[in-house]
């Protein structure tokens, strides 16, 4: 959802080429991929897929195939930490920027919000600042992290998105990590997507 907001509302007020890079990394909610190509297809958006194995191979985490089960819960619950991938947004964002870095791209877009930082270390507001300014020293050109979101709750994204004209279309993005047919509508990135659309009186399209 969160990653999604973020790219319609650029492609809306940016006005600039963009493209769009998803990870395979041995995810269980791999299903997310297919969904944001689907999403980048309806915006226009060039999208590449990197394939990181050494991810599932190497690292240890619930959310990988292989690992232990999803916990339910929500993301404050210590049993949430089973479902952190030890790195893993400076892996992906140091691929990324060093695709655009490349292709001559002047900043990364990244979705994380403030409703990540309970759990995840490397969503953390202090850890995105710390890499900005280690990115911005790593090349001769102008290059940032731009993350718009870091300070925003789940409700705040939520509300851009519908917001935005035409509004995003939330059905046709996938949340849970379970990986599963349908959403479990239990575990934390199904409870908060639940409680974001609860809060703001809207219905969830994708049911609960």
């Amino acid at each position: 959802m969160d990653s999604v907001t973020l790219l319609h509302f650029l492609v809306k007020h940016r006005k600039c080429r963009m493209e769009a890079i998803s990870f395979d990394y041995g995810q269980k909610h791999v299903k997310e991929i297919s969904y944001a190509k689907k999403q980048c297809e309806a915006l226009g958006v060039q999208h590449h897929l990197v394939a990181l194995p050494f991810v599932g191979s190497l690292f240890s985490s619930a959310l990988l195939q292989g690992g232990e089960e999803i916990p339910d819960g929500h993301y404050e619950e210590g049993n949430m930490k089973q479902t952190v991938v030890p790195n893993r947004n400076m892996i992906m964002i140091a691929i990324a920027t060093g695709y655009g870095q490349s292709t001559g791209a002047s900043f990364l877009a990244l979705g994380v919000h403030a409703g990540d930082h309970a759990i995840y270390p490397d969503c953390r507001e202090e850890f995105i600042d710390a890499l900005r300014k280690a990115i911005e020293l790593s090349d001769w050109n102008p290059f940032t992290v731009f993350a718009p979101f870091q300070r925003m709750t789940k409700v705040e994204i939520l509300e851009i998105g519908f917001q935005l004209d035409p509004p995003v279309d939330y059905g046709k993005t996938w949340t849970c990590y379970k990986g599963k047919e349908e959403p479990c509508g239990t575990c934390g990135a199904c409870r908060e997507r639940g409680e974001a659309f609860e809060q703001i009186g809207a219905e969830d399209p994708q049911g609960f």
